[in-house]
């Protein structure tokens, strides 16, 4: 049996998880914190934003659209997250992942996954089983039939 990984997620924590075979228990290899996931927007974008001076030039401005500063944390969180899964598909750690994690988390995770990860994906699910215990979220994954192979 290729031995699994199975990434639980949300913009705020991540829980990851593996096992050899279908049949085996979930064993926790570690949870990542990202507490800044959890604040809400007008603590995150407290400084007033900058002011953009005319040099009285006729050229038009070009301005980048606002992205804002919540989904730059999910992008950075996402991109953390991925270096670790790179890491491990390195190290040969692993040989199929499954990922679940909240909307729109996961839009932003699968993005930041490189084509090699990708390869390995087994089983996408739109669903947040952060804040559940192991064994909940067993009964969850076999709901979902993750991992069914």
């Amino acid at each position: 049996m290729k031995k699994q990984w199975i990434l639980v997620a949300n913009g705020s924590m991540a829980r990851l998880f593996s096992r050899t075979s279908v049949g085996d228990p979930l064993v926790s290899l570690y949870t990542i914190d990202f507490p800044e996931g959890r604040l809400k927007g007008s603590e995150l974008e407290r400084d007033r934003q900058g002011h953009e001076s005319s040099d009285n030039s006729s050229a038009a401005a070009h301005f980048e659209p606002h992205t804002s500063q919540r989904s730059k944390l999910l992008h950075r969180f996402a991109r953390e997250l991925a270096e670790r899964l790179e890491d491990g598909l390195a190290r040969g750690e692993y040989a199929a992942l499954w990922l679940t994690a909240s909307s729109p988390f996961l839009g932003e995770l699968k993005a930041a996954l490189s084509p090699a990860v990708t390869a390995r994906l087994q089983g996408v699910h739109e669903v947040d089983l952060t804040s559940l215990d192991v064994g909940a979220i067993e009964t969850r994954l076999r709901e979902l039939r993750l991992p069914a192979r």
